[in-house]
C-alpha cells in the first residue's frame, strides 16, 4: 500500500494566509514535515496522533539535509501514510518543492502540490509597494541573492537584469546586500528607489525605504535579517499614498 505526498505552501508567515486546501491536507496528514519559516500555529490543524518532523534550514545550518527529507517522505509513504511537506511561501518558488515532487513521483508516490502565497507577493501588498503599474512598471524580475554552491558559475547577472526590468525583487540577499545594491546603482543610478521588507505579514514587519544611496548608509545601523525582500524600482515611491499605519 502506497501513501500520498502533499507539497503545501504555508504562505509568507501570517498563519491566516494559508489556503483552505492547505488546511485540509494538514487535517488529513499522518506525518507533517515542516520548515523553519512555517508558523507553528498551523501545526495545530494536524491530528493529535500525527507525527511532526522539524526540517528547518537556516543559512549554513540545516537541521535535516535534503536527502534525509526525501528518505523520510519515501519511508512514510511506503507505510501507506499521508505525508504533508509544509514549506514557507510557495513550494515551487525557490522552495525546492519541484525536487521533492520529482523524487516522490520517481518512486511511484502520488504527489499533489498546493500553492502558497510567495513572500515577495506578501511583502509587496503588506508594504504598500505594487510590483507593477501601468505608468511605472510593465516588467518584474525576481532574483535569488544566493545561488546554489554546486553551480560552476553564477547565472544571475544583476547588471543585465537591472537594465531589462522595471522592477527588481531580490530574495535571500541579506548576506550580500551591499554588493547587490551597488551593482544595481552602477546601472540605474544611486537615486533609484529601494525598499527592504523584513518579516512581511508579521507584527514585527519592518520596511526601510529610500534611494539606494540612502539605504546603503542605513544598512549597518538597521537590523536587517532574514527573511527579507528587497524591491527596487519606481513603484517603491507609491508606498507614500498606498500604505498608512493602522
Amino acid at each position: 500500500m502506497t501513501g500520498k505526498l502533499y507539497l503545501v505552501g504555508a504562505g509568507p508567515g501570517n498563519p491566516k494566509l494559508i489556503t483552505l486546501r492547505g488546511v485540509e491536507t494538514l487535517k488529513e496528514a499522518d506525518v507533517v514535515i515542516y520548515d523553519r519559516l512555517v508558523p507553528e500555529e498551523l501545526l495545530s490543524y494536524a491530528k493529535k496522533e500525527s507525527e511532526l518532523v522539524y526540517a528547518g534550514k537556516a543559512p549554513g545550518k540545516h537541521f535535516m539535509e535534503q536527502d534525509e527529507i526525501n528518505e523520510k517522505i519515501l519511508e512514510e509513504c511506503r507505510k501507506g501514510k499521508v505525508v504533508v511537506r509544509l514549506k514557507g511561501g510557495d513550494p515551487y518558488f525557490f522552495g525546492r518543492g519541484e525536487e521533492e515532487c520529482e523524487f516522490a513521483t520517481s518512486h511511484n508516490i502520488p504527489c499533489e502540490v498546493v500553492p502558497g502565497i510567495p513572500s515577495f507577493i506578501a511583502a509587496s501588498s503588506y508594504s504598500g509597494i505594487p510590483l507593477t503599474n501601468r505608468r511605472l512598471s510593465s516588467s518584474v524580475s525576481i532574483i535569488t541573492g544566493r545561488e546554489a554552491k554546486e553551480k560552476k558559475k553564477p547565472r544571475v547577472r544583476i547588471e543585465e537584469i537591472s537594465l531589462a526590468s522595471d522592477t527588481l525583487v531580490i530574495l535571500m540577499g541579506v548576506s550580500d546586500i551591499k554588493e547587490i545594491l551597488k551593482k544595481v546603482a552602477d546601472v540605474r543610478g544611486s537615486d533609484e528607489l529601494c525598499a527592504i521588507i523584513t518579516d512581511a505579514t508579521l507584527p514585527t514587519q519592518k520596511t526601510i525605504v529610500g534611494s539606494i544611496s540612502n539605504v546603503l548608509k542605513r544598512v549597518d545601523e538597521e537590523e536587517i535579517r532574514n527573511p527579507a525582500v528587497i524591491i527596487i524600482g519606481k513603484t517603491v515611491g507609491m508606498r507614500g499614498y498606498l500604505w498608512k499605519k493602522a
